[in-house]
């Protein structure tokens, strides 16, 4: 292969240099007007947040506003590079909508995340800090975002929801506070208003215990060998699983202290001409 003449070399040299003088410098403008743009783009993002703060928005509203502002800042910023540059934007819209069509349809997953983030956001079903049970998951919700929503378990492990998944499906919200189930069954002999004012003192010395709910407390069933008590009050989510066991020690150390009997399960044996009958 014959090397380029001197004279290849030299009309490309000057090609290249021509072209720089030519769009170097409008390369550097439109580089310096996005870099503005972005750093805009930024701060009108961060002093939104701050006043949708001050309008006591939720959270991920916040956030989708604050991204929605920062996105228009911003393409305002590349429409004034591109028109730097000498780009004509009617083809490039025109192209860019044909190209969306078809990322739109690879894309149909993703696109349902949005839109039911979106409802999540507007409608409020549920909101961070609330303990809900949905699509055979539960736990506290931790963050809702535009294409999926993180909740959290007490074994410390997160759940993420695809928002489609939760969208159209039935939805059972706790809210802030979760009511305890909790029985103890105290024997037939037992002074029951003594028992239950013992519990009730019990829930009032809790600091678990949400002591603005009043508290189902109660005879539920009469078993064969108990009394079955019903102890029912309302803690914050975040201390469910330590109230059940903070209470359960406490009402059975007050019971021993005011020598209230819980029940065992028992079984009398009688003799009978003999047999044993039971």
């Amino acid at each position: 292969m014959n090397p380029p003449s001197l004279e290849t070399v030299e009309h490309v040299r000057r090609t290249m240099i021509d072209i720089g003088l030519r769009y170097g410098p409008r390369v550097i403008v439109a580089t310096i007007i996005l870099l503005v743009g972005g750093l805009v783009a930024r701060r009108v993002s961060s002093f939104a947040s701050r006043w949708f703060t001050k309008l006591e928005l939720e959270q991920p509203l916040r956030q989708l506003l604050g991204r929605i502002l920062a996105v228009l800042v911003f393409l305002v910023f590349l429409t004034m590079a591109l028109q730097n540059l000498g780009i004509e934007l009617l083809p490039l819209f025109a192209s860019l909508g044909v190209a969306g069509v078809g990322v739109s349809l690879a894309a149909q997953g993703v696109l349902g995340n949005l839109v039911a983030g979106l409802t999540i956001i507007f409608t409020r079903p549920f909101g961070i800090g609330e303990w809900v049970s949905m699509v055979g998951v539960e736990g506290r919700v931790e963050s809702i975002d535009l294409f999926s929503t993180t909740l959290s378990h007490p074994d410390r492990s997160l759940v993420v929801v695809p928002n489609r998944k939760i969208v159209g499906e039935v939805l059972h919200n706790y809210g802030a506070h979760r009511q305890l189930d909790l029985t103890v069954g105290v024997a037939y002999s037992t002074d029951l208003p003594k028992a239950l004012a013992v519990v009730r003192e019990v829930l009032l010395a809790s600091r678990r215990v949400a002591h603005e709910l009043e508290p189902v407390l109660g005879i539920t069933k009469l078993g064969d060998s108990s009394i079955c008590i019903a102890i029912r009050p309302w803690v914050p989510v975040p201390d469910y699983h330590p109230g059940v066991r903070e209470l359960n020690l406490a009402i059975v150390e007050a019971f021993r202290a005011h020598r209230i009997e819980i029940a065992v399960p028992q079984r009398e044996i009688r003799v009978l001409s003999g047999s044993l009958s039971a």
